[in-house]
């Protein structure tokens, strides 16, 4: 049976086509080990040179039968994000916005279908309005209104309009949303989230 081991080390280099990497292993303070395969739960964001990682031996007696399992001590910026996928949920629901006028929501908490801390949601929403050339901004609750998220502008009077999204959130889950040019009623789903 073969005696299997996890040692400290050093990241050198990664590559991210082939998801390998070279390591310094600690213990061996001269030993580097190239093209080794890192585990695809870590996240290539996160190989950064000189980050600390753990790698697994498979077997003691043969060094190139090796696995980068973890790498951390170094935080990437910004960090990793994770896609979630949920069951979709309704936030809005036909709310009217009169022109001009911005409101805020919390898309996160109990009620809302979604955890505190996350960064982004991954959203579908539905505009409408009577007047012809209306637009409906969302952002991020203090961005600045217009640069993420627009819906418009509506061609035809009491047309529907919708649209997909990845929203980045305030530090407080919360989003603005402003009618343009007419009063305009918003439907918004969430189906996932990042974090």
């Amino acid at each position: 049976m073969t005696e299997q081991v996890i040692k400290r080390g050093l990241l050198q280099t990664f590559n991210s086509a082939t998801y390998t990497a070279s390591v310094l292993i600690i213990e061996a303070t001269s030993y580097v080990l190239a093209n080794v395969p890192v585990a695809t739960s870590v996240d290539g964001t996160s190989a950064l040179i000189g980050a600390n990682c753990a790698v697994l031996f498979l077997d003691a007696q043969n060094p190139s039968d090796a696995v980068i399992l973890a790498i951390y001590g170094v935080t990437p910026v910004p960090a990793p994000a994770r896609v979630v996928f949920v069951t979709p949920f309704i936030q809005l629901n036909n709310v009217a916005i009169n022109s001009g006028v911005t409101n805020t929501y919390t898309l996160t908490g109990v009620t809302s279908g979604l955890p505190v801390g996350i960064t982004g949601v991954l959203c579908r929403a539905y505009f409408g309005s009577a007047t012809v050339g209306a637009w409906a901004a969302i952002a991020p609750h203090g961005g600045t209104i217009g640069n993420y998220f627009v819906l418009g502008n509506q061609q035809i009077a009491n047309q529907s309009m919708n649209g997909n999204a990845l929203l980045p959130l305030d530090s407080s889950g919360q989003i603005d949303v402003k009618a343009n040019l007419g009063n305009c009623t918003i439907t918004l789903y969430t189906y996932g989230y990042t974090t």
